[in-house]
């Protein structure tokens, strides 16, 4: 084995079982990594310097080739069932075994980094790939040690990712070629068959989440970011809902843009880069997001690219609406520089009702922020999906169910206690439909939106007085700063008042079907609230 570069750490390659490989590369730079990806063919640079990559079959998360392995010092912990697919030991042994032949003979690149900006729950993890694009992802999305740390640098936590070998589902316990799989005894992540680069950061993500909800600390699928004033924000939320969006507010300072944890000293950032989505992407709407992707070190996945002009066109889905952008988080002009924050003062739910019945903005009481929390719901539209022909009612607890390895109830009760013990005020913001749904209304103005998360983050609209919505309980403002009154209340922007409430009474009836499953687990305040909303 032949090892090169000038940060090689002194826990090599063999503790995790890998011996022979060709030529073993460790913590490159960006630049020699974008050497290395383009030398070997992996990508193509674009106009603005950016590299151009393309993930193959899989554009995005392939959620049911992900696997937990059960064991027995963590079954009992791990919320079994769809999202948590169990996989047996034997079978992970067998995968890793696969994983080791398939390495040997062949060049790797190994990241040495963290995740978790707060020292005091930071996790060291090792990423090893056998490409170079791949190894540059995990350098931009997670937290890069000082060169000093490197050589004595030791992981907890091991990624072995090699797009190229598949799975025998028929031997492996897979479902397909793919696998994603997280074994907690033996502190490692197994990815093969996906190029998908977001399944190596949304692994150490679920780990997290399990690792930190018995250290008083609730990990969150959210964006976040600082007012001028100091004061927190956490913008919780599903693809498409404009939690990235949202959050980078050239007036606040970004936090981060996924991934976070709430623990005794405040919000602290799980990563050390942003992995937006570029569907539609322009300078106009979203200006510092728009600018990494003319930037050197950057990735970009799976968008349409000119062949001559290399030019981008974010507005092309030949490839996926899932395109997307990796960058440093300092890419950012107005990014933390300690990825930290103080205890949140607002809390944004956010939420895409593609059926158009939800207020654009609402304050929630924290027994219904528990309750939607655990929720999680947003709508697909028609055509983002395959057969999608109207729209479909999405609820995700956590707004992040693929990742929690816990019970739902575990986050949602950290949540509950942060919110009463910090003071912190909760808001259910609708960025989808007003007017009617998808077909017939329009989306809501971003510019609207805007203003009224504004509002709430710098205490306007808590100042203000407030009417019950009578579909689902929560409080609407009935009046907003920069926002015609009429939009606040979502019926009034129905033409056809009978379907309004026609529309709005078939989602009630969504939810409270949906919370069926944890009624039990819950205290009898939550449970009034999810009475009250579904009523």
């Amino acid at each position: 084995m032949e090892n090169t570069g000038h940060r090689i750490s002194s826990y090599g390659l063999d503790n995790h079982g890998l011996g022979n490989v060709k030529t073993a590369y460790w913590n490159l730079s960006a630049p020699q990594l974008f050497t290395e990806a383009l030398a070997r063919d992996e990508g193509l640079l674009s106009q603005g310097g950016a590299m151009v990559t393309v993930t193959g079959l899989h554009t995005g998360r392939s959620p049911n080739d992900r696997f937990v392995v059960e064991e027995a010092t963590t079954k009992d912990d791990i919320w079994w069932g769809k999202v948590n697919v169990s996989m047996t030991e034997a079978h992970f042994e067998g995968l890793l075994d696969k994983m080791l032949g398939h390495l040997q003979g062949r060049d790797v690149f190994v990241q040495d980094c963290y995740a978790g900006a707060d020292d005091a729950y930071r996790l060291p993890v090792r990423v090893v790939t056998e490409t170079a694009w791949h190894n540059l992802f995990a350098r931009n999305m997670f937290i890069q040690p000082d060169d000093k740390e490197l050589p004595g640098f030791k992981p907890a936590w091991t990624v072995l990712q090699a797009p190229s070998l598949e799975a025998d589902p028929a031997h492996d316990g897979t479902t397909s070629g793919t696998f994603i799989v997280v074994n907690m005894a033996r502190q490692m992540v197994l990815v093969g068959g996906s190029g998908y680069a977001g399944e190596i950061k949304k692994s150490i993500f679920s780990v997290m989440n399990f690792l930190l909800p018995p250290r008083d600390v609730l990990p969150m699928h959210c964006s976040a970011n600082i007012g001028a004033d100091g004061n927190s924000a956490i913008f919780f939320g599903l693809s498409g809902t404009g939690k990235t969006t949202l959050s980078a507010d050239s007036s606040r300072t970004l936090i981060g843009d996924d991934e976070h944890g709430w623990g005794p000293g405040g919000v602290f950032n799980f990563e050390g880069g942003c992995y937006a989505k570029t569907i539609n992407l322009t300078k106009e709407t979203e200006p510092e997001i728009f600018e990494t992707t003319r930037t050197f070190g950057s990735i970009i996945e799976n968008v349409v690219m000119d062949p001559d002009s290399r030019e981008l066109d974010f507005f092309d889905t030949t490839l996926t609406e899932n395109g997307r952008v990796s960058y440093p988080i300092e890419m950012i002009p107005n990014a933390s520089l300690t990825g930290k924050g103080d205890h949140p003062t607002n809390l944004m739910m956010l939420t895409c009702d593609a059926f158009g019945v939800l207020p654009p903005i609402s304050q929630l009481t924290p027994d219904q922020a528990m309750y939607h929390f655990l929720s999680g719901y947003t709508a697909k539209v028609a055509g983002t999906e395959k057969g999608l022909k109207e729209p479909q009612a999405t609820f995700s607890t956590c707004f992040g169910a693929p990742f929690m390895p816990r019970h739902p109830t575990v986050y949602a009760k950290l949540l509950g206690d942060k919110m009463a013990k910090h003071g912190a005020k909760c808001w259910l913001v609708n960025t989808g439909w007003s007017g009617g749904g998808y077909g017939v209304g329009e989306r809501m103005k971003i510019s609207h939106t805007r203003a009224m998360v504004n509002a709430a983050l710098d205490g306007r609209l808590a100042q203000g007085s407030f009417t019950e919505d009578p579909n689902f309980g929560v409080l609407v403002p009935d009046a907003c700063p920069d926002v015609p009154d009429e939009v606040l209340n979502p019926r009034n922007t129905w033409k056809d008042k009978d379907a309004y409430d026609k529309q709005a009474k078939a989602l009630r009836k969504l939810f409270e079907d949906n919370f069926q499953q944890f009624e039990s687990a819950v205290d009898d305040k939550v449970k009034a609230a999810a009475i009250k909303a579904a009523a």
